[in-house]
């Protein structure tokens, strides 16, 4: 007997069958569909951190000086000096003065976050404007009243009006709107889209606050930013002699975290689905074990007739395989459905990669193979005389 009478045997074993069958697939179905939803997902969730580290900025460093003490700050002179004598490293300094406000259109008002700055803002933190224009430098030296608008704030107080030009009121004082910022976090309240941003210089005065504890570095290249990190570090020990007196977050780092975090959560998740495929290989046996029961005579007829124990093997190894196959092509199908319906619920943008998916698949032929084997070779022992002798 070939491989290709086999399969036949198999399938026609198998349709004959049909609720059993289904019900043995259905833990194999289960694990492969779980494994790619999950796998998907997690897959789905780095790429949308990934992205959203990236969109803050190119070669970006976080600086945050600890503490409520008034001497914890620095200088827009020891910003400046910072930037000019390392500028081999470093291509912009960018202050960042954050505070809460109410901001006021006509009879619309809202609170939103306020953020301080100066025009390497919007290189350093990778932030667009959408219409109109970001404010310049001249804005900055000036402390011109001029404001930029997240999309959630400018359509709050905006309607059928084009926000350019106008004139809103920040904690009671005027500011002429000069841009809309792009859109970042599909203009939500609370979110990146929900902030005003003005020059430092300005915001000193309306925040009633002028020490700098905050601050963005932007680092000349991706190869620099180490040594960035090592400049930085240096000056700022030297201001306030402990290293608990700053925080220096690199971009990259945050990253590499982040990813080999979600990467551990990934493969985690992606085991605990693999248990049901292990239960669904232990169904498969079961079922085996009980069709070499049922079909003891048919086993002990073939013998007799000159079915070698080889030929018997085959044949139930076969079905074995076949059934595992065809639950882990239905649960292929439903996984990539399912990951798509999920992702669309939870706004990841859960794409099951052809890795996750061979992956699943030729687990679910290896479970079909391994516990299928012992059925195969019980069914293949039999002594075609008892065989033929059983009721």
């Amino acid at each position: 007997m070939n491989i290709f009478q086999a399969f036949n045997m198999a399938i026609k074993s198998i349709g004959s069958n049909k609720v059993r069958t289904l019900l043995t697939m259905l833990g194999i179905i289960i694990g492969v569909s779980s494994v790619i939803i999950l796998v998907s997902l997690g897959e789905g969730s780095t790429k949308a951190i990934t992205e959203r580290i990236q969109g803050m900025g190119t070669n970006l460093i976080n600086v945050r000086i600890m503490g409520r003490n008034s001497n914890r700050s620095v200088s827009e002179d020891e910003l400046m000096n910072l930037a000019y004598s390392n500028d081999d490293v470093i291509e912009a300094v960018v202050p960042s003065l954050e505070d809460q406000a109410t901001v006021k259109y006509g009879t619309n008002n809202l609170q939103t976050s306020l953020i301080g700055t100066s025009e390497g803002f919007e290189t350093a933190r990778n932030t667009k404007v959408e219409d109109g224009r970001f404010f310049s430098a001249l804005d900055v030296d000036r402390r011109q009243k001029v404001v930029l608008l997240g999309t959630y704030v400018a359509n709050e107080l905006f309607e059928d009006v084009s926000p350019i030009g106008e004139k809103i009121k920040i904690n009671g004082e005027i500011y002429a709107v000069v841009g809309i910022l792009e859109e970042k976090s599909s203009s939500a309240e609370s979110s990146e889209d929900d902030r005003v941003i003005i020059p430092y210089t300005t915001a000193k005065r309306l925040v009633r606050n002028a020490n700098i504890t905050t601050f963005y570095v932007q680092a000349k290249t991706p190869e620099t930013v180490d040594s960035a990190v090592t400049k930085l570090e240096e000056f700022l020990f030297k201001k306030f002699n402990s290293e608990d007196a700053y925080r220096v977050l690199n971009q990259a780092e945050m990253l590499d975290t982040i990813n080999e975090t979600t990467k551990t959560m990934s493969m985690l998740l992606g085991g605990i689905a693999g248990i049901s495929l292990v239960v669904g290989g232990i169904g498969i046996m079961n079922i085996m074990l009980v069709s070499v029961t049922e079909r003891t005579r048919e086993i002990g007829i073939r013998k007799a007739i000159g079915a070698k124990r080889r030929n018997i093997l085959v044949q139930f190894l076969i079905e074995s395989i076949v059934v595992s196959c065809f639950g882990g092509l239905i649960g292929v199908a439903f996984g990539y459905m399912g990951s798509q319906i999920i992702g669309k619920v939870m706004s990841v943008a859960a794409q099951p990669s052809i890795m996750t998916i061979l992956f699943s698949f030729s687990f679910s032929a290896v479970v079909g193979i391994f516990f299928g084997f012992y059925p195969a070779s019980k069914a293949s022992k039999l002594n075609p005389i008892e065989a033929l002798r059983f009721e």
